[in-house]
C-alpha cells in the first residue's frame, strides 16, 4: 500500500470487562496493550490533477522541486513519482530523516557544509523528516558553495513547525486555508487557494516585473543616448540645437511617463517559463540589451545627422541651419524632430523583447494600454507638427514628407531584425551594467578607509560628549559663584565643593568609552559633578 502512495492505518480493539473499574484513559501505555488487529487500511490523498503540469513547468523554468514530508519513504516516493518530481532513469536520492542526519553530521554530531553539498544536488525526496531537518536542508542549500551562484530557495509550509524554514528561505509560501498563523507570519507570500499552481503564477509575475523594468531601461537609455548626442553635437556645430526646449519636453514625456506605462503593463505569458532563472547578482542590463541599445542608437544617430546636414537637399527645402534668432520654424528642423519622435515610437515596439526574440509583435494586442499609448502618441505628434506652430517650433509638413518620416521610423523595426542576427557572443567588447560591487571586488584600501571613517566618527562622538559635559560644568560653576555673592557668603563657601572634583573626574572621563549612558535630566548634575573644564582636558 505504501509503495502505491497510500497512508496505512491499523484498526484494532480491546475488550474491557464491565464489572471492573474504569481504566485510566490518560495512561496510554496501559490502554494500548493486548490489542486485537482487525485490518490494515490504506488512505489515499489523491494528487490534484493540475499539480503534475505545474511541477513540469517549474522544472522547465529551471526550478528544482524537492519533497520534504513526514510520510513513509515508500509513500513519499510513490507520490513524488505521480507528481513528476521523480523520473525513471534519473540519478536522484530519496532519504529518510535519520539517514539524512547520519550523512551530514561528523563524528561529533556537528553538521558539516561539505557533507550537505554532497547530498542536496541529487536529493529529491526527504521522508520521515522533522522540522529541524527541513530547516537544515534549506540553510544548507543557501550556504552551499557547489555552484558559482548562490542558490535561491523557496519553501512551502502550513504548520507551526514550518516557521523556521519559512523564515530562513529566500521566499516563504504559506497556505492561506490550512496554514497556521505562525506559518503565515513567517512567510513572505500567502497562497489563498493552497494550490501549487499559484507558485507558478508567482514565478511568472516575478519574472514579468523584472523584464518590464529591463524593457523600460532599454528603451529609455536608447532615447537618452541619441537625444544627448544630437542636442550637444548639433549645438556645437550649428550653434543651435536641432531639438528645441518644448520638443525635448515632449520627447521626455514619451520617454518617461508614457513608455513606462506601455512597457510595464505587459501581462505575463507562459514563454517566461521557457528560460532559466536570473542569478542573484546578474546585471540589470545584459549584454543583449547593451547590443540593442548601441545598435539602435547608431541607426538613429545616422538618420538624424543625415537629415540635419543633408536633409534640405534631399527634400529640396530651405536649410534650417544658421537661421536668424527669431526666424519662423523651418520645415527642415521639423522633419528632423518628426523623424526622431517616430523612430522612438517604433523603437518602443522593439523594446518589448529583450532576449533577442525576432517577433516583436507577439502578443501586442493582449496589452490594450500599450496599443492605446502608441496610437495616442502618434495622433498627438500629428497635432503638434501640423498645428503646433511657433510654440512647438514646428512647420506644417506635406504628405510626402510625412511618409518619409514614417518610413525612416519603421526602419528601426527592420534594423532591429538585423541586430538580432548578430550573435551576442561575438561582441566581446560589450559589457554588462547594473550589478552591484561584490565584497571580494572591493580593494582592501577602500575597506581600510571605511574602517578609518568609522573610527573618526566614534572620536567625534566622544569629543562631543566631553564638550557637552564641559559646558554643563562651566555653567554650573558660574551659577555657584552667582549664588555665593547673592547669599552674602564668602568665596570659600562657593569653593567648598571642589573636593568632589577628584571623585567625579573618573566618572566623567569614562563617558568616552563605547557604552550607553542613560540618566534623567533631574539627576544630571548629581551624576556629572561640578568640575571646571580643565579637569577633563
Amino acid at each position: 500500500m505504501a509503495s502505491e502512495g497510500l497512508r496505512t492505518i491499523c484498526l484494532a480493539f480491546r475488550d474491557f470487562p464491565a464489572g471492573e473499574p474504569e481504566p485510566e484513559w490518560d495512561n496510554e501505555n496501559d490502554i494500548v496493550t493486548g490489542l486485537t488487529c482487525i485490518a490494515v487500511v490504506g488512505i489515499e490523498d489523491p494528487v490534484r490533477p493540475e499539480v503534475p503540469d505545474a511541477i513540469k513547468k517549474c522544472q522547465r523554468a529551471g526550478i528544482t522541486v524537492r519533497m520534504v514530508t513526514g510520510d513513509n519513504i515508500n509513500t513519499a516516493r510513490a507520490i513524488a513519482t505521480k507528481c513528476g518530481i521523480l523520473h525513471p532513469g534519473e540519478d536522484f536520492l530519496c532519504l529518510e530523516g535519520k539517514d539524512f542526519n547520519r550523512r551530514i553530521r561528523n563524528e561529533k554530531g556537528e553538521i558539516e557544509q561539505e557533507r550537505i553539498d554532497k547530498i542536496w544536488p541529487k536529493l529529491r525526496v526527504l521522508a520521515r523528516s522533522s522540522p529541524t531537518d527541513k530547516h537544515t536542508l534549506v540553510k544548507g542549500i543557501i550556504d552551499s558553495t557547489v555552484s558559482d551562484q548562490r542558490q535561491v530557495v523557496a519553501v512551502t509550509g502550513d504548520g507551526t513547525n514550518d516557521g523556521p524554514a519559512l523564515k530562513k528561505a529566500d521566499v516563504g509560501f504559506a497556505m492561506g486555508i490550512a496554514g497556521t498563523d505562525v506559518a503565515k507570519e513567517a512567510s513572505d507570500i500567502i497562497l489563498t487557494d493552497d494550490n501549487f499552481t499559484s507558485i507558478v503564477k508567482a514565478v511568472m509575475w516575478g519574472r514579468n516585473v523584472y523584464d518590464s523594468i529591463s524593457k523600460f531601461l532599454q528603451f529609455q537609455l536608447t532615447v537618452n543616448v541619441v537625444a544627448v548626442i544630437v542636442a550637444f553635437t548639433g549645438a556645437c556645430i550649428t550653434q543651435d540645437s536641432p531639438l528645441k526646449a518644448v520638443q525635448m519636453l515632449w520627447v521626455n514625456l514619451i520617454m518617461d511617463t508614457l513608455a513606462s506605462l506601455a512597457l510595464a503593463t505587459e501581462p505575463p505569458t507562459e514563454s517566461l517559463l521557457l528560460r532559466k532563472p536570473y542569478g542573484r547578482n546578474k546585471p540589470l542590463i545584459s549584454r543583449t540589451m547593451m547590443k540593442n541599445i548601441l545598435g539602435h542608437a547608431f541607426y538613429q544617430l545616422v538618420v538624424v545627422f543625415t537629415l540635419l546636414f543633408a536633409g534640405e537637399k534631399f527634400f529640396d527645402i530651405d536649410s534650417g541651419r544658421n537661421a536668424p534668432l527669431h526666424a519662423p520654424p523651418s520645415e527642415h528642423y521639423t522633419i528632423v524632430f518628426n523623424t526622431f519622435v517616430l523612430m522612438q515610437l517604433f523603437n518602443e515596439i522593439n523594446a518589448r523583447k529583450i532576449h533577442g526574440e525576432r517577433n516583436v509583435f507577439e502578443g501586442i494586442f493582449n496589452n490594450a494600454i500599450f496599443c492605446t499609448i502608441v496610437l495616442g502618441t502618434f495622433v498627438v505628434q500629428i497635432i503638434i507638427v501640423q498645428f503646433g506652430g511657433k510654440p512647438f517650433s514646428c512647420s506644417e509638413l506635406s504628405i510626402e514628407q510625412w511618409l518619409w518620416s514614417i518610413f525612416l521610423g519603421m526602419g528601426t523595426l527592420l534594423w532591429g531584425q538585423l541586430i538580432s542576427t548578430i550573435p551576442t557572443s561575438r561582441l566581446k567588447f560589450l559589457k554588462e551594467a547594473g550589478h552591484g560591487t561584490q565584497k571580494e571586488e572591493i580593494p582592501e584600501e577602500e575597506l581600510a578607509e571605511d574602517v578609518e571613517e568609522i573610527d573618526h566618527a566614534e572620536r567625534e562622538l566622544r569629543r562631543g560628549q566631553i564638550l557637552w559635559f564641559r559646558g554643563l560644568n562651566r555653567i554650573q560653576t558660574q551659577m555657584d559663584v552667582v549664588n555665593a555673592f547673592q547669599s552674602g557668603s564668602s568665596i570659600q563657601g562657593a569653593l567648598r565643593r571642589q573636593p568632589s572634583i577628584a571623585s567625579q573626574h573618573h566618572d566623567v572621563t569614562n563617558i568616552s568609552t563605547p557604552t550607553h549612558v542613560v540618566f534623567s535630566s533631574s539627576t544630571a548634575s548629581t551624576t556629572v559633578g561640578y568640575s571646571s573644564g580643565e579637569c577633563i582636558s
